[in-house]
């Protein structure tokens, strides 16, 4: 329902009838509608992170974690469309503030991801984002939702994923620099301290 009518509101009737069951029979197993997109967004918060972790263990350059990362999100969003609307907010228009908030927190989680791979990169790759970091990060995450933004307003005809690889290559032309090699000394020790 939430694919097929972008911009309509939800309402447990039409679920019900939709589902083939009676508004009673849905409160059966939901206490409230607003469980039932709770019950989405956890499926949309463990898809998404049991994947990034994975990414995280798998990927050691900070360039290539943060493309497949940002490529998990949009090709997450490009094949489930009804779901991205509840990542935009535009399903959740009238619900619950707690939603939101999750969702909100979600989009955060990914930023503080994304922070400390390019802390990360400083210590491993020896490059560092040209900008401070939680800008950098917060660039990388906006131009993302952007993408998702439009697929919703296409009403889901414009693709999250197409020309990202192009414009992910322009994204990163001149976006880190080379640490230099006294801050590199100072960044390795700084590091071995914190194993301590």
């Amino acid at each position: 329902m939430l694919e097929v009518s972008p911009g309509e509101r939800i309402t447990t009737a039409r679920l019900a009838k939709e589902v083939g069951v009676s508004e009673a029979a849905l409160y059966r197993h939901f206490p409230s509608k607003s469980k039932m997109f709770e019950g989405l967004i956890e499926f949309i918060e463990e898809t998404i992170f049991t994947r990034v972790t994975i990414i995280v263990k798998e990927e050691h350059n900070a360039i290539n974690r943060c493309e497949r990362i940002l490529g998990l999100l949009l090709a997450f969003t490009e094949k489930n469309p009804g779901i991205t609307r509840i990542l935009t907010g535009d399903a959740l228009a009238g619900e619950t503030g707690r939603l939101r908030n999750r969702v909100a927190q979600l989009f955060d989680r990914l930023e503080t991801q994304l922070k400390q791979i390019l802390r990360d990169a400083e210590i491993h790759d020896a490059i560092r984002p040209i900008i401070p970091i939680a800008i950098a990060a917060n660039l990388l995450m906006a131009t993302v939702e952007g993408r998702i933004c439009q697929f919703v307003r296409s009403e889901f005809k414009r693709k999250p994923t197409e020309h990202w690889p192009d414009q992910w290559s322009v994204l990163m032309e001149g976006f880190f620099k080379p640490v230099e090699a006294n801050n590199q000394t100072a960044i390795a020790q700084a590091a071995s301290y914190q194993n301590l």
